[in-house]
């Protein structure tokens, strides 16, 4: 689902020990993109047949968060990936009750265990847990789509997010409680884990804190007081390290940051007397902190690599790399990175509508007349993505490219790498997490493909909410740069080598007798509504999308199969995961679906 738009306004250690493997055997997908690399790759082939061999319901109240005036009939919840290893299968369930999504936190969640028995996947056991997500927030920075609830398997445990920044480590056979970790002097309700937890090979559990201020009417009106980043060992100590610490060179809390022109002053960007972008809006930065759903990174030296953002302006993001012993290695900024704004084939005409102002510099930003910057939004999971010659890949958001975001790259040390030339980036990275297939060339060398949704986005203006200013239409208003919807294979410098479009037309649901309702009412196809894409070992591409296929596509671009699961629906976005024997496990309207021969 694309984003919704919003309006930026202005330790002491505590554990349980357990006993603990001090070798950790590898897990099959054990996270967020698979391993804690995230390259969401598996070395066997994956299973290309056409038959629903599970349809599990982890979310009951799919019905129910759909209505209401903001969410519209869309589904705006994201969802664990699910954890596989040989034939035990961990997903998470929701229970509780519902009201609306703005009050997502009365509901509850939960870890189930499946097994595969005489060919039917069993339930074997259920942990009902004590984690809550942060509250709602729509007009401020915050999430405005629920966040996700997201464990971790390792080969000792199962272990899921708690209350007040706890974890829980759950034995993998029985579901039993083997230990509960605070790494604070106390359980704090205004304490939150936010995003994926992560496990490097060791079986070190890593996983992201926030801590908010309730004291008034609104947490996200107002500065977080503390964030962390925690390290729980195998052995069981846990370590909460300082955000403040982990992002050397960004503003101070304090500071003033640049922000964007007033929606007053359309079209934009602002001219000043002398033809040249004037300033625009500043405001106070805020603290940096980590964003609600992002999972940390594990590369192949134990660096740790996570995503940080201002409270209060999200146009001020971080890639920053923490070393094994949490001390800060190197923190790189996201802004005044890209330069496919004004002038560009990828916005219309300066001086014609939905383009810029007449008279703007080429490739400058619409919102602050600057370079592009990547921004850091609380509704996306983009994570952190290790490559193999240790490069890193991270999704970030742009508005001003039609909410397309933009995919950047970095060096092992830090250095980006501004190499997708002329522009900066490629031109999409909203909520995606890519996954990475590694092959040698024709000339015998070694490399890698980077694979991505890549959503040219209908119906939300160019650059700002503004309909006589930017319409919705960019297929009549850039005919240029059409509504369209990819799954897209790129170099290692983000150039393409192929895509594959989404030209589906209908709407289908599913009957209660196995038929098929269907209605043709997406002319540009539809949105593909992965996260986090997976890949075999063959190269094949098995990814989900708003139209309830689930598509699998060869390493050249070539449709190598679908299969319709249950519904047609505008979804939040959704990882999948490819088990030991080829099963893909792929999810729809709050149910999981494995598919295979």
């Amino acid at each position: 689902m694309r984003p919704r738009f919003k309006v930026i306004l202005t330790s002491v250690v505590g554990f349980l020990v357990i006993a603990a493997a001090a070798v950790a055997a590898p897990v099959w997908w054990s996270q967020w993109g698979r391993d804690p690399l995230h390259q969401g790759f598996v070395p066997v082939a994956g299973q290309t047949g056409s038959r629903i061999l599970a349809n599990i319901v982890y979310d009951p109240f799919t019905d129910k968060e759909q209505n209401g005036a903001y969410a519209s009939g869309d589904l705006l919840v994201h969802y664990q990936t699910p954890l596989i290893d040989g034939n035990d299968v961990f997903m998470e369930f929701k229970t509780g009750e519902f009201t609306n999504i703005k009050h997502w936190q009365v509901q509850t969640w939960g870890e189930r265990k499946f097994s595969w028995v005489n060919g039917q996947l069993v339930q074997q056991w259920e942990f009902t847990g004590d984690w809550k997500p942060v509250p709602f927030s729509v007009d401020k920075d915050g999430p405005g789509w629920e966040p996700v609830y997201h464990g971790v398997l390792t080969s000792a445990a199962l272990v899921v997010p708690g209350f007040g920044g706890t974890i829980w480590k759950l034995d993998r056979d029985t579901g039993a409680v083997l230990g509960h970790f605070n790494p604070f002097p106390a359980v704090d309700p205004n304490t939150y884990a936010v995003g994926p937890l992560s496990a490097d090979k060791q079986g070190n559990i890593y996983y992201n804190v926030m801590q908010l201020d309730t004291s008034g009417n609104d947490p996200w009106a107002v500065d977080v007081p503390n964030s962390w980043l925690v390290k729980v060992t195998v052995g069981g100590q846990a370590r909460a390290v300082p955000w403040s610490t982990l992002v050397p060179g960004a503003p101070a809390p304090t500071d003033k940051c640049i922000w964007r022109y007033s929606t007053t002053s359309l079209p934009w960007p602002v001219l000043g007397a002398d033809g040249t972008p004037a300033p625009p809006i500043s405001l106070t930065c805020g603290s940096q902190r980590p964003p609600v759903n992002t999972a940390p990174a594990i590369g192949a030296d134990g660096t740790i690599y996570n995503i940080s953002r201002a409270s209060f302006d999200d146009y001020y993001g971080y890639l920053i790399a923490i070393n094994k012993d949490l001390t800060p290695k190197w923190a790189s900024s996201m802004r005044n990175r890209f330069h496919d704004g004004c002038g560009t084939p990828f916005l219309p005409a300066t001086g014609a509508v939905g383009g810029c102002r007449a008279g703007t510099p080429f490739g400058v930003s619409p919102p602050d007349g600057l370079p592009g910057s990547g921004r850091v939004l609380d509704d996306s999971t983009s994570a952190p993505v290790v490559a193999p010659d240790g490069s890193i890949y991270y999704g970030a958001y742009t508005r001003y490219n039609y909410a397309q975001g933009h995919l950047m790259r970095w060096s092992s040390t830090g250095q980006y790498l501004d190499t997708a030339a002329p522009w900066g980036g490629f031109q999409f990275g909203w909520d995606v997490t890519p996954a990475i297939f590694s092959f040698t060339a024709a000339n015998g060398t070694s490399t890698f493909a980077v694979i991505t949704k890549e959503n040219h986005y209908g119906d939300v203006g160019s650059y700002c909410n503004d309909a006589k200013i930017c319409p919705p239409d960019r297929t009549a208003n850039n005919p240029a740069y059409p509504e369209e919807y990819f799954m897209s294979s790129l170099t290692p410098d983000l150039q393409i080598n192929w895509r594959w479009q989404n030209t589906n037309t209908m709407s289908c649901q599913r009957n209660a007798d196995g038929s098929l309702s269907c209605t043709s009412d997406h002319p540009f196809g539809f949105e593909w509504c992965v996260n986090a894409p997976a890949i075999d070992v063959n190269g094949t591409v098995f990814s989900n999308s708003e139209d309830g296929n689930l598509y699998e596509i060869d390493r050249n671009g070539h449709l190598v199969n679908l299969v319709f699961t249950n519904l047609a629906i505008g979804a939040a976005y959704t990882p999948l995961s490819i088990g030991p024997d080829g099963k893909i496990y792929t999810q729809n309207d709050g149910r999981m679906f494995v598919i295979g021969n």
